[in-house]
């Protein structure tokens, strides 16, 4: 592991060839590569251009509801009597998450690129909602491959995506899941190179995505950082947000990485960390998936085995790549969360702040009792709300045998 205290910024990566460190890459089909390689001089010229920014500001604002709040959690709080816990709420973004912020950065990419047919995976289905919205938007074709499992349990965002006009590809391969989606996606990409775009939904995949995922998401820790110096004068001591590929917890923690702030990035531990689970930084090594080389979860053999999590937006054998390298490193503490105390969180947040959080980001607050109690009561601590708990209610009702 590298010597951390020898590093002068975490914020370097990736390399001209799209590592941190010895993670990320692009292993890819070469078929794919003449389109990574458009997609990374378009951002390259897309960063540079001032039209593109405004542009993105302004729809960031009037049409996402930017910036999104930073809310004190008062009886969350007193409840378990630490440090101060803020919500970065995220889940009041327009479509409930804060897959939304990527999916406008994108879109503005496709449309200069002169795409006119828009892919995606999902899982949670918050990604899916989130494209299908901005190809409206922008009167592109989209089409989202989806696991045959989330969609059964996900079927309001998928009512959603239809209203919108999307075209939802179910997938009937291995665990019926995100990781199937994905490769579902690869595929439709390499058959439909010419007119089409493929909106990546987290900091994984082959680069340039997992950093202009990053960068496009890195806006809510900018906001956390000047809303926090508002309201406290100060910087936060604890980040905390869940990891399912990576991209609203590097959202939030990449801004910070250079500041004494600790950070713990919560997977989810399933029905437990040594049963089904999804946490594949805590329990897997590195190997290639989806055109980078991260940790992933996988038998003596090199196979992928199956993710498990209660979230479907938390279902995936994998990480990005910055995340792989900021564990070796040792700047993020990898933690985990299981479904049982996913759940407990969601409830507990639900009835002492009347926020009902989605399955994802309860993860995060079910790691908050082991952190939160330890704190000084001055000590500050931020949590990513990435997402709003509407869409897992018929899950929620059935775990917990809720009746009427």
């Amino acid at each position: 592991m590298m010597n951390k205290s020898r590093l002068n910024t975490y914020k370097s990566g990736p390399n001209e060839k799209g590592f941190f460190g010895e993670y990320g890459g692009q292993y890819v089909a070469e078929t794919l590569m003449p389109l990574i390689q458009d997609l990374e001089k378009a951002y390259k010229v897309a960063k540079k251009d001032t039209s593109f920014k405004s542009e993105m500001d302004y729809l960031l604002k009037h049409y996402v509801g930017r910036p999104s709040p930073l809310y004190f959690a008062e009886r969350l709080t007193k409840h378990f009597g630490g440090g101060k816990i803020y919500f970065k709420r995220d889940e009041c973004n327009f479509t409930g998450a804060h897959k939304i912020n990527n999916c406008i950065g994108q879109i503005l990419l496709a449309k200069r690129m002169g795409k006119t047919r828009i892919i995606a995976e999902t899982g949670a289905g918050q990604h899916g909602l989130a494209v299908a919205t901005v190809a409206a938007r922008f009167g592109l074709k989209c089409v989202i491959h989806m696991g045959e499992k989330d969609i059964q349990r996900q079927k309001p965002n998928c009512l959603k995506m239809k209203l919108l006009g999307a075209e939802i590809i179910p997938v009937a391969s291995g665990s019926k899941s995100l990781k199937d989606a994905l490769n579902s996606a690869l595929r439709d990409w390499v058959s439909n190179v010419d007119d089409t775009f493929y909106i990546i939904g987290t900091v994984a995949g082959p680069h340039p995505y997992p950093e202009l995922v990053r960068d496009f998401q890195s806006i809510i820790g900018k906001e956390a950082r000047e809303q926090i110096l508002k309201a406290e004068g100060r910087l936060p001591n604890t980040l905390i947000a869940c990891i399912g590929g990576g991209s609203n917890s590097i959202g939030l923690f990449y801004p910070f990485l250079d500041d004494p702030c600790e950070m713990y990035g919560v997977e989810a531990a399933g029905t437990g960390i040594k049963k089904k689970h999804a946490a594949s930084l805590t329990a897997g090594k590195p190997g290639v998936l989806h055109g980078n080389k991260t940790y992933l979860l996988q038998n003596a053999d090199g196979q992928i085995d199956e993710a498990h999590s209660i979230s479907a937006g938390l279902d995936y054998p994998g990480i990005g790549p910055e995340h792989a390298w900021l564990k070796d490193v040792g700047r993020v503490k990898y933690v985990y969360a299981t479904d049982k105390e996913a759940l407990v969180a969601l409830q507990l947040c639900s009835k002492l702040e009347g926020i009902i959080p989605s399955l994802e980001p309860a993860h995060a607050l079910g790691y908050l009792k082991k952190i939160a109690p330890k704190k000084n009561k001055n000590d500050i601590i931020i949590i990513n709300l990435c997402g709003r708990g509407d869409k897992d209610m018929e899950q929620v009702v059935q775990a917990l045998k809720l009746k009427l």
